[in-house]
Formats: structure tokens, sequence, C-alpha cells
């Protein structure tokens, strides 16, 4: 008896006709496409975009930022030397021109009595710069001692110009440490190192521009006085007197 073998190889046709399906074609009965093989036959294919260099920008807007600060350097070098060329800016300069001592005595509670008489010169160097300057507070100090205070009116000083200012410096019951070396100084009639101190605002002008008002300062030392004895006034040496123009720029927190 011959063995027969379900399905066979090879496909029967039906009322005549071949098979149409899958089924008919290999004997395997079809499956229905599921959700996820729909969905992804019609969504278009999805292309990961390229990734930017992060550490290329980077080092492009630091070589920007570093040649914009470049130039910025570079151009105001160029102005600076304009300027420098078309004005010759100057300080001005100030002397101690005369000093007298007419009184300089220490009470025996310890009580400072002075008084000055001070003449200092400013000097405006510059052929087209002008200063204004306020009200001058003037000190003189002596071993660490506040010896005298005054003040000189506000002035300006125009273009080439010399200016002398007077002004009486003094003090009355100023308080003096019993150790201090200005009372052993004033004990013994030596003679006494003075370091007088100017400071004020000053503004500038360069053609009809004016700048904001600046603080200035100006120390001068070497001066040598003894203390008069009697109504006697004596003078006090300034032939090796410097005095020392400090522009005093705030930035921020600092003074230059």
């Amino acid at each position: 008896m011959a063995e027969k073998i379900y399905p066979s190889s090879k496909p029967t046709a039906v009322n005549g006709q071949a098979p149409t399906n899958a089924f008919a074609a290999n004997g395997n009965p079809p499956f229905p496409a599921n959700k996820a093989q729909l969905y992804n036959s019609t969504r278009p294919v999805y292309r990961p975009l390229p990734r930017r260099n992060r550490r290329s920008c980077c080092c492009s807007c630091c070589l920007w930022i570093t040649f914009v600060i470049l130039l910025l350097i570079v151009i105001a070098a160029i102005a600076g030397g304009v300027f420098y060329v078309l004005y010759r800016p100057h300080r001005p300069s100030f002397a101690v021109s005369s000093l007298q001592v007419s009184q300089f005595n220490l009470t025996s509670s310890n009580q400072l009595n002075t008084k000055f008489n001070f003449t200092v010169t400013a000097r405006n160097p510059n052929k087209k710069i002008a200063f204004y300057y306020d009200l001058v507070s003037v000190s003189i100090n002596s071993k660490g001692v506040d010896v005298g205070d005054g003040s000189i009116p506000a002035f300006v000083m125009p273009k080439k110009n010399t200016t002398k200012l007077r002004t009486i410096v003094s003090t009355t019951g100023q308080s003096v440490d019993d150790n201090s070396a200005l009372k052993s100084d004033l004990k013994n009639k030596k003679s006494l190192p003075l370091t007088i101190q100017l400071d004020t605002k000053v503004k500038v002008k360069i053609g009809s521009l004016k700048t904001k008002k600046v603080p200035i300062r100006v120390v001068c030392k070497g001066i040598k006085v003894t203390a008069p004895t009697g109504k006697l006034a004596t003078t006090a040496t300034t032939s090796d007197v410097k005095c020392k123009v400090d522009l005093r720029i705030k930035i921020w927190k600092w003074r230059i």
C-alpha cells in the first residue's frame, strides 16, 4: 500500500485555476500585518541631524572675543598717541615758596598750639590744557602728629600759568601724647621735620571739553623748622622740599 503525504508538495488547481495567494503558493496560512508594520510602512525614514561640535563653537567665540579686545586696545593706544601728540599733557607742579612759624608751643597739659603762614606756588606747564581746582584742604604733620589744618579757596589755572597761593594753617588745643617724640623734640628745642599735604579735586579743560572732577593729592616732604621763642617768627627750611603730585583716580575699590 502506497504511503500518502499530506499536504502534497504541489498544490492542486481549484476548478481548473492556479492558486492566487501565498497560502496556495507555499502551503502556509497567511498572517495579517501588525500595527507596528502598518505604522512603519507610512512613516518617513528618520535620519538624525549631524551634531555640532561644541568645542569648536567655544573656540570660535574665544577667538572672536580675543580679537575684539585686541582691536579695542589698539584703537585706545592710537587714540592716546594722537592725544599726546596734539596736546602734550603734563601734570601740574607744586612747590613750597615759604613757611613761617609764628607759634609752636606745648602747654603743661600737653595741649599743642600752632600757627603757620604758608605759601605754595602752583604751575601749569601745558599750552592747551587748563585746570579748575575746588577748595584745597591743607594739613601739616610732624612725627605722626597733626600740627595744623587750613584751606585754600578754589582757583583756576589757565594755560602756561603760575599762581601763588597763601593761607594760614593752625591748630589750638591739639592733644599730644606724653611719650610722643614731638614733645621730646620741642622740649629739647630740636629741629622738627614737617610734611605738608594738600587734597582737592580738579577739573581739566581741553579746548572746549571739560572732564569730570578727579581727586588730586600733593605731598611735600623735606621741610625742617624750629619752634619760635617769644614773638619772633621763624622761617622753615624749604630748599630740599620735594612735592609729589598724585592723581587719585578711583577704580571700583582701588585708587591709582
